[in-house]
């Protein structure tokens, strides 16, 4: 039997035509500076100053990325930013189910207190001078520690878990566990972990891009640049690439060490952000359930 297609009206091809035409829009306005940026970061860099360069490279070269990966810590940087990333993400996605799954327990005397301890560091701090006296005393001045243990837990993701587990485990595979001898660790292990797929990969998301992009700690508490993280290693080789107007004499030198900047910038955006780009689209796919899961009520 034919079937029949619904025949569209004039208002609904028009607000079709209207949806494509705003969503290529906004999809041109997103992309544009991407490519841009890395048409620049291979581009001449007399092209790149003059403002040739619009969509495609111009003169293809690759100046900057030569400058950046011949500077000496750049691989060191690199490691380090992985292993904190990898580390500090570890460690806040344990610290974050730890604490979200018994918060979301509705046999847990004192939750209420206990969020509000939560929610008040999320509005009050100590400040920095604090917090870099506490991680004095606590001897993690330039060590990896440092980079790890100040910022183990973020509240607001912990929230987000903790709703997403009362929205989503039901009270009836606990107390169905609980009749087989199943205790509380086991049953996290076993049967909160594997049904939380989507909310973990989301936190994990948000901790490992804080983590990647971070440079401020880095910056306040290591002194020994073996343990510098990528973005202040990137952030220096920026800064000693600076033009200063009263060091330089010669006009060629000057207009070849502002063009070798201009390529550093766009260099190291793409340094910088390529791993996350790659690591993102397999995370993608969970990141719009887990948060709106997550987000239902507070």
């Amino acid at each position: 039997m034919k079937r029949s297609a619904i025949r569209e009206t004039r208002s609904d091809r028009l607000f079709t035509a209207v949806n494509y035409g705003v969503l290529s829009l906004f999809a041109i306005t997103i992309l544009y500076p991407l490519v841009y940026v890395a048409s620049a970061s291979i581009s001449d860099a007399d092209a790149v100053i003059s403002g040739e360069v619009w969509l495609w490279p111009v003169d293809p070269t690759l100046d900057g990325y030569a400058a950046v990966f011949k500077h000496k810590l750049i691989w060191s940087g690199f490691a380090n930013s992985v292993f904190y990333t990898a580390a500090g993400t570890l460690i806040n996605v344990a610290m974050t189910i730890l604490a979200a799954y018994p918060l979301s327990r509705k046999d847990f005397y004192g939750k209420n207190a206990f969020m509000f301890l939560f929610v008040f560091t999320m509005m009050f701090s100590g400040g920095l001078i604090p917090t870099y006296l506490l991680v004095k005393e606590l001897g993690m001045l330039n060590t990896a520690w440092s980079m790890l243990l100040p910022g183990a837990l973020g509240v607001w993701n912990m929230i987000i878990t903790r709703t997403y587990f009362q929205t989503t485990i039901p009270d009836e595979l606990l107390e169905a566990s609980q009749l087989d001898g199943c205790n509380d660790f086991r049953f996290v292990w076993s049967v909160v972990l594997p049904l939380s797929g989507p909310i973990i990969a989301v936190i994990t998301l948000f901790y490992a891009v804080g983590h990647w992009n971070s440079y401020f700690s880095a910056l306040i508490y290591l002194k020994n640049q073996s343990l510098y993280p990528l973005q202040l290693v990137l952030r220096d080789i920026l800064v000693q690439n600076e033009v200063d107007l009263t060091m330089l004499t010669d006009v060629a030198e000057q207009a070849k060490r502002e063009g070798l900047r201009e390529l550093l910038k766009y260099s190291l955006i793409v340094v910088a952000t390529v791993p996350l780009l790659i690591v993102y689209p397999f995370v993608q796919k969970y990141f719009v359930k887990g948060i709106m899961i997550g987000s239902l009520k507070g």
